[in-house]
């Protein structure tokens, strides 16, 4: 059996108190992490998410940011250092949505939040969590991508451009840090199965197009996140992986 051990590593979720993000959470405790639950309003269930995660042996702690300010971040950032120590693993997950429009309806302002949420997030990240990582000569920086980025699919512009905006920054980002032992890496989910976003009859005109025919659940993605941080994934970077059942499938 090989075993993904992610013991005396510390990771930090954006977005940690989300659907998505408790389960990666509670997966990367399970493989030893301590963990770095980041949220913006929902500090009540991130709590309750501390709760568990401590009650399985490793450290949790919560911390409030906006992930669209740098200064927060920042401050952040210090809290992790101060209360865990740095930072190993950042998965940068929380995004800001709005209603799907045309492009010809949607708010500007939407479109510059969208870049705020997904560019800029992961600039902020990267700038106040990556240099110490270079300090250690080890790192991972994980970004939840979407399979949207792909399929460029009618009224989901503002979305798609942050998204795909996002993806330029990370491998720009892979390419400068891979010296130093750090990784960069996407994950891009499909339409997925969480508390949030439950099973029911009608998903049949969304999975009778993914050749698996059925839509994934957040514990595959936050497998996925569990390998790219883990050393089985220490020469993988600069990769965008769907993990949508083959709904999208990168080409060469």
């Amino acid at each position: 059996m090989i075993p993904i051990d992610l013991s005396k590593k510390v990771a930090v979720i954006t977005g940690g108190s989300g659907a998505l993000g408790r389960v990666m959470a509670r997966t990367l405790a399970q493989a030893g992490a301590d963990i770095a639950i980041c949220f913006y309003r929902d500090k009540e269930t991130a709590l309750r998410l501390q709760d568990e995660i401590t009650a399985r042996g490793v450290q949790a702690i919560t911390v409030q940011a906006d992930v669209t300010n740098q200064d927060s971040i920042n401050s952040m950032r210090d809290v992790v250092l101060e209360k865990l120590g740095a930072a190993d693993i950042i998965v940068n997950n929380a995004v800001i949505q709005y209603a799907w429009t045309s492009v010809l309806e949607q708010s500007p302002e939407d479109y510059e939040s969208q870049f705020q949420s997904c560019v800029l997030h992961n600039v902020y990240m990267a700038q106040a969590f990556v240099p110490r990582m270079i300090e250690s000569g080890w790192g991972r920086v994980i970004s939840i991508n979407t399979e949207c980025s792909m399929q460029n699919f009618p009224r989901q512009s503002a979305y798609t451009s942050g998204k795909r905006g996002m993806d330029g920054v990370l491998r720009v980002l892979a390419k400068e840090v891979g010296e130093h032992g750090i990784t960069v890496n996407q994950v891009a989910p499909g339409w997925t199965i969480s508390e949030k976003s439950e099973a029911s009859a009608s998903d049949e005109h969304y999975w009778s197009n993914v050749p698996m025919q059925r839509r994934g659940t957040a514990q595959e993605i936050a497998n996925t996140v569990l390998f790219l941080a883990s050393d089985l994934a220490s020469y993988i970077t600069g990769a965008y992986i769907p993990v949508c059942g083959g709904n999208v499938m990168p080409t060469i």
